[in-house]
């Protein structure tokens, strides 16, 4: 049975990985943060007690900025594979927090490979690494961006990634590790979290719908991204980790919507405007923008056979019915339930 660790596992992409490698029969085990209140309810479908004889998975309290803690988990779990998903993941909040972000996402990087290299060269046992990277790296260079694309970041959180790219690709070159990069464009989910533009609107629009907000308040709408769902893009990851030897890959649907559009798709499936409920707020912009991002994901699709299964408009749909279910709960304990249409199907 292989076993992975992921960092990070009680995100949306770390949820998602773990269900995709306890599907495959591997032993998972997820590093998380110590927090006076839980953390991880996008994993309690899957926690099983762990002194049942047949737990696969197990998680251990670490953290990034934590090398000493981070090698004796390494060195307790014996994995064969690391997914390192963990970091300090908001742009935005990435200005208020940059050496805490550069701690975490570039520094911690570096103490997850060096505790990587030294089980290595103690064990003799080969572990393959994979480092989540972001379009965010791109930044201001010319859409559309491939793998051959030069990184122009325009924030603390995609220069501190960047850190991490090459961090990963001088450990591959210098001490012959299976270290592979992922340079993931914005991937979104149900599981998403609230403060991210695209959840943030589909918890707002559906609060809206019910009578349970008034307005959204937003930044800049007219930013161009690329948006995939989070389960199709950590099956590349995995894949990644399988191919026959370390390498870096643009993970992307190739589309790309605006803000904007996004605003429209949602609110049209409510049957709203959103220009009645939306409102600018200065406070929302980024001391520098990133305007369009869009992937060139060939070299993923040829040499790894990844390919997008969840359209853009299927990721609407699902967020939107999601968030529908929950803004239909909030109301019920206010008011008592209703059963609400949704383009013709029931939802309660």
């Amino acid at each position: 049975m292989k076993k992975a660790l992921i960092t990070g596992i009680g995100g949306q992409d770390g949820s998602y990985l773990a269900e995709l490698l306890l599907e495959k029969g591997y032993e998972v085990h997820g590093i998380v943060r110590r927090s006076s209140t839980f953390t991880t309810d996008r994993i309690d479908h899957l926690y099983e007690d762990p002194h049942a004889p047949h737990a696969r998975l197990k998680l251990h309290y670490g953290d990034l900025a934590d090398g000493t803690c981070l090698k004796k988990v390494i060195s307790s779990v014996e994995p064969d594979e690391v997914y390192n998903l963990g970091a300090q993941s908001h742009v935005a909040v990435s200005f208020q927090l940059p050496e805490y972000t550069a701690d975490v996402d570039a520094l911690g990087v570096l103490r997850l490979l060096e505790g990587i290299r030294e089980f290595r060269d103690r064990t003799g046992k080969d572990v393959k690494m994979y480092q989540a990277g972001t379009s965010e790296m791109f930044g201001s260079a010319p859409a559309p961006q491939s793998e051959a694309t030069r990184f122009q970041p325009r924030s603390p959180y995609a220069v501190a990634k960047m850190y991490a790219h090459y961090q990963v690709i001088n450990h591959r070159e210098s001490y012959n590790m299976f270290a592979a990069n992922g340079i993931l464009f914005n991937h979104e989910s149900e599981r998403r979290g609230e403060t991210f533009v695209t959840r943030k609107i589909t918890r707002a629009a559906t609060r809206i719908k019910l009578g349970l907000q008034p307005k959204l308040y937003l930044g800049n709408i007219d930013s161009i991204r690329d948006w995939g769902h989070a389960q199709d893009y950590v099956e590349a990851m995995w894949l990644i980790l399988q191919h026959h030897e370390p390498d870096d890959f643009v993970v992307a649907t190739g589309e790309s919507w605006t803000v904007r559009e996004f605003l429209n798709e949602v609110f049209g499936r409510l049957d709203l405007v959103w220009q009645d409920y939306v409102e600018i707020d200065q406070r929302y912009m980024r001391p520098a923008e990133v305007e369009n991002l869009q992937g060139i994901s060939d070299k993923a699709r040829t040499v790894l056979g990844w390919k997008p299964k969840i359209s853009f408009k299927e990721l609407v749909d699902r967020m939107v019915e999601n968030d529908l279910k929950l803004a239909s709960q909030e109301r019920d304990l206010k008011h008592g339930g209703h059963t609400m249409v949704l383009r013709g199907a029931a939802t309660q």
